[in-house]
């Protein structure tokens, strides 16, 4: 964490920080989309859902996109970043079209949600998750591939 500022500005932390904190308190949709989008850089589809107290990635936001019509929990953790001891690396993070990430979950750098995929609350997603799945847990574990002509989303 020592060399944090070698590879990103101070000044963009601090934006970041701030943006991120009126997002994360706003009731407003609209407001959120907008701050989340044009301040910080992600890329949301129409209709996007941010539920109170989610925290993007503060150190590169604009790795992490969000499909139309998805709605992300609670309290839920998008790193687009990671910092290990002896080094560090970022990902692109990519939450399809009509998904649902359940309340207080994780998702770590590099992953991809596909479309009409279930994230059930409290998951760590460390890899990716295909289409049309629903997912649970720590470790993130398959729960049962969905019926897309039943299922409403």
């Amino acid at each position: 964490m020592q060399h944090l500022f070698e590879t990103i500005p101070l000044w963009k932390v601090v934006k970041n920080f701030v943006v991120i904190q009126l997002g994360r308190y706003t009731p407003f949709l609209g407001l959120k989309s907008f701050l989340y989008s044009w301040g910080l850089g992600m890329r949301l589809g129409r209709d996007v859902s941010i539920g109170l107290m989610v925290m993007p990635d503060i150190v590169k936001p604009e790795l992490i996109s969000i499909g139309d019509n998805s709605i992300i929990g609670y309290n839920t953790t998008i790193l687009a970043h990671e910092y290990l001891i002896e080094e560090f690396h970022f990902g692109p993070v990519s939450i399809g079209c009509n998904v649902l990430v359940g309340t207080n979950c994780t998702i770590l750098a590099g992953v991809t949600i596909g479309d009409n995929a279930v994230v059930a609350a409290g998951t760590v997603v460390n890899q990716d998750v295909p289409e049309a799945t629903m997912v649970g847990g720590n470790p993130l574990r398959i729960i049962r591939k969905l019926d897309m002509d039943k299922t409403i989303l």
